[in-house]
């Protein structure tokens, strides 16, 4: 049986979990696979802290270069854009396998990556950069490989997933959910990158990739995060028979793909909004399947562990059968674009307005969108007033134009019946 040496960059909390993964499940990967993975070496500018994992003397470095040059397989836990990316080229010009979970980098540099992996035809997996422990980029790679992808849909934050679960659940407002969001460490010191939306963002321009064998960059998807978002939003759905969602959202649309991240209103029936908590949800809908839901652990030391070990021994299988790139992590497919502007987007949209309780004021916000030719499915008015007099009215529309819906709220801004802006939220019918 043949032994192939792994190198790992970065021991902070996930590189700590691959180690202790394939120091204590060698034997277990051995008889599966027919491969055994060694630990080679870990570099890290840290090797004093205890991470927790007891590893063999002379396995922790700081010299990088040592360890990539040792090692048929490197493993990339670094994160950032600038040094680990400078690392997975050197290694790919090397010859060497790479594994990475390093979802910015992919977002960001993919193209590049997978040009110099193609180039030295070496393999790079990255099944941990999207959804932790799903292996929703192996079923999109191997498993769906006759489907054409309509649509997925994907819970890919868990910080995001929880602070809206406590949210619906207790009434809790956003900010105080965060604070112990942070405290348990579900969140970080500075949690913009997840509730701005932007960590989905990465995972849902890789998705796309993937599905659509195109790199359309992180420029090209459109985010919205979740720090706004009032408790009052998360009731109004709840009592018209929704969920909100923070969504990774990608849609081929006429060979066009539309690639959004925001807060969605999802049916409470869907499979997708009864994911809750920290796990992920991947929905994804190919023409010949149909709709399948993945879910998981998307985060954490053990579920991505577990996603960067198993690409691990897929790489050492294909070293072992001289195949790499027999499934190139990354291949072109037919050429899509992207919409030209958000404004061409159709969806349904939830409206939530405070306005004067006085006659006339629905039939002036109705008469305004109808202009628009938006059409209005539910509406709801609540009798309570706040202190200036104003009442919550919440519209439920049917689909219509993005760029209509925003000109027509333009209109409805500037009537003396509002007291404050319009909230506006997406509808998806899952």
């Amino acid at each position: 049986m043949k032994e192939y040496k792994v190198g790992i960059l970065g021991f902070g909390t996930v590189g700590a979990g691959v180690a202790e993964n394939l120091l204590k499940n060698q034997e277990v990967i051995a008889k599966r696979a027919g491969v055994i993975p060694v630990l080679a070496g870990i570099a890290d500018l840290d090797i004093t802290t205890d991470r927790g994992v007891k590893v063999p003397e002379g396995i922790l470095t700081t010299d990088a270069a040592k360890v990539i040059a040792q090692s048929d397989i490197v493993v990339e836990l670094i994160g950032g854009t600038t040094v680990a990316k400078k690392f997975i080229l050197e290694a790919l010009k090397a010859g060497k396998s790479v594994v990475t979970a390093n979802k910015a980098l992919l977002a960001h540099y993919g193209e590049e990556l997978f040009a110099a992996a193609q180039e030295s035809g070496a393999d790079i997996f990255y099944e941990a950069s999207v959804a932790g422990g799903i292996p929703i980029i192996k079923a999109l790679r191997e498993g769906l490989v006759s489907n054409k992808i309509n649509k997925i849909f994907g819970i890919l934050n868990g910080t995001c997933n929880y602070i809206l679960t406590r949210m619906e659940r207790e009434g809790a407002n956003f900010a105080d959910v965060l604070a112990d969001a942070q405290k348990l460490g579900y969140a970080e010191a500075n949690p913009s990158l997840d509730i701005d939306g932007f960590d989905t963002a990465h995972k849902t321009a890789i998705l796309a990739a993937l599905a659509y064998g195109k790199w359309f960059g992180i420029e090209s998807v459109y985010v919205e995060g979740i720090r706004d978002l009032e408790v009052a939003d998360i009731l109004c759905a709840d009592e018209l028979g929704y969920r909100i969602k923070l969504l990774g959202i990608i849609k081929n649309e006429n060979g066009s793909v539309q690639m959004r991240v925001h807060p969605t209103l999802i049916p409470k029936t869907a499979l997708l909004a009864n994911i809750h908590e920290v796990f992920n949800g991947v929905l994804v809908e190919g023409d010949t399947v149909g709709q399948t839901l993945f879910y998981g652990r998307g985060a954490g030391r053990q579920a991505t562990a577990s996603a960067v070990v198993a690409d691990i021994t897929d790489a050492a299988i294909n070293l072992a059968n001289n195949c790499r790139q027999r499934i190139p992590g990354f291949s072109s497919g037919e050429q899509f674009e992207r919409k030209i502007s958000e404004d061409s987007v159709v969806s349904r949209y939830y409206l939530r307005l405070e306005v004067k309780d006085r006659p006339g004021v629905i039939a002036q916000v109705t008469q305004i969108l109808a202009s628009r030719s938006i059409s209005i499915s539910s509406l709801i008015q609540h009798e309570t007033r706040d202190a200036k007099g104003a009442v919550s009215l919440v519209l439920l529309t049917h689909p219509a134009k993005e760029k209509e819906v925003r000109a027509a709220l333009a209109e409805i801004a500037v009537l003396s019946v509002n007291s404050s802006p319009v909230k506006l939220l997406r509808i998806e019918d899952i």
